[in-house]
């Protein structure tokens, strides 16, 4: 049998697709932990290639007190997701007050496979409540939701 290693931290960074690097906030996370740092962001940036550059992956790192480590990666969080498909760079400055961009609901659906897919998340979540969760996130960041693509105004 496996002796089962010490946990000595648990840590959590967002890292951008194929663009881990040994210096902060990366190397001092992990070198905090006498971990290989080198080892992880190649390993890292080769898992992610195939993610558009840049694109944020929360990570979850598991430091041992051998200093080998184990890592997952969760799907990019929500508004992200939201924004690249509605071409922004930001939200609106108020929301409810001004449209920022306009998503339809095809849209939401496919941002809610991808959440559903993802191992790490809750997914006993039926696709119908990610939905639900997406559009509020389309409302907090202005984004108005069309029931159809070619509802979308034309700029």
């Amino acid at each position: 049998a496996m002796a089962t290693r010490e946990v000595v931290k648990i840590i959590r960074m967002r890292i951008p697709a194929g663009q881990a690097k040994p210096a902060p906030p990366v190397g001092t996370q992990l070198g905090g932990a006498g971990l290989n740092i080198m080892g992880f962001c190649k390993d890292f940036n080769a898992k992610t290639q195939d993610f558009v550059d840049g694109t944020p992956i929360p990570v979850v790192v598991t430091a041992y007190k051998d200093r080998t480590f184990d890592y997952y990666m969760k799907t990019p969080p929500v508004t992200y997701f939201l924004l690249k498909a509605a071409g922004l760079k930001k939200g609106a400055n108020q929301p409810g007050h001004e449209v920022a961009g306009y998503l339809s609901l095809k849209h939401i659906y496919e941002i809610a496979k991808v959440k559903k897919a993802d191992p790490f998340m809750r997914t006993h979540i039926p696709l119908q409540s990610w939905v639900s969760q997406i559009i509020c996130s389309c409302k907090s960041l202005g984004i108005e939701v069309v029931p159809k693509p070619e509802d979308i105004p034309k700029k």
